[in-house]
C-alpha cells in the first residue's frame, strides 16, 4: 500500500474527506451527528489524512491546548482497514509533528475500547473513566 499523510487546514477540500470518515466511523455507530457548533471548533486546529492515492483512509486532528501540551482527537481509521497500523502510523506522525513545534505532552480523551491502542503507542491513563458521546473514556497522556 502506497500511503501518504498529508497536512490541511479546515477550508480545504481534504477536510471534506476527513469529516465524512470520521462521521462514519466515530459518529454513527453512536447514533450522532456533528453540530454546526462542534465543527466550527475544527477551524483552528491541525487536520492530518493518511491517504492512499484520492482516498482518506485515516485521520485525526491536533488541538493546542496551552501549557506545551496537544490534544490529540477524532482519531478515525476506515473500517476496512482497520487493524493494518495506519492509526499507529498517522499518531506517530502527528506526535513528531508536535514533538518538532516544541509540544512536551500530547494527550487525548481515548474511547475504553481504544485504551489498548494507545497503551501500545506509550500513553498511560491519566485519572478516572469518565462518560463523554455516551460511552466511557479515558484521559491518556505521553511526554513527547
Amino acid at each position: 500500500m502506497n500511503t501518504l499523510v498529508k497536512i490541511f487546514s479546515y477550508h480545504n477540500p481534504e477536510y471534506a474527506q476527513a469529516l465524512i470518515l470520521r462521521d462514519r466511523v466515530l459518529r454513527q455507530p453512536l447514533g450522532l451527528s456533528f453540530t454546526e457548533a462542534e465543527l466550527k471548533k475544527d477551524e483552528p486546529d491541525i487536520h492530518f489524512g493518511l491517504f492512499e492515492g484520492k482516498n482518506i483512509l485515516a485521520c485525526l486532528i491536533l488541538t493546542e491546548t496551552g501549557n506545551n501540551r496537544m490534544k490529540m482527537r477524532q482519531v478515525a481509521v476506515d473500517d476496512k482497514y482497520q487493524g493494518q497500523g495506519l492509526g499507529k502510523e498517522l499518531s506517530l506522525v502527528a506526535e513528531e509533528y508536535a514533538r518538532q513545534k516544541g509540544f512536551t505532552v500530547m494527550f487525548c480523551h481515548a474511547r475504553k475500547t481504544a485504551a489498548p491502542f494507545y497503551q501500545k503507542l506509550g500513553y498511560r491513563i491519566v485519572g478516572n473513566e469518565f462518560v463523554e458521546v455516551n460511552i466511557p473514556h479515558y484521559v491518556m497522556e505521553k511526554d513527547l
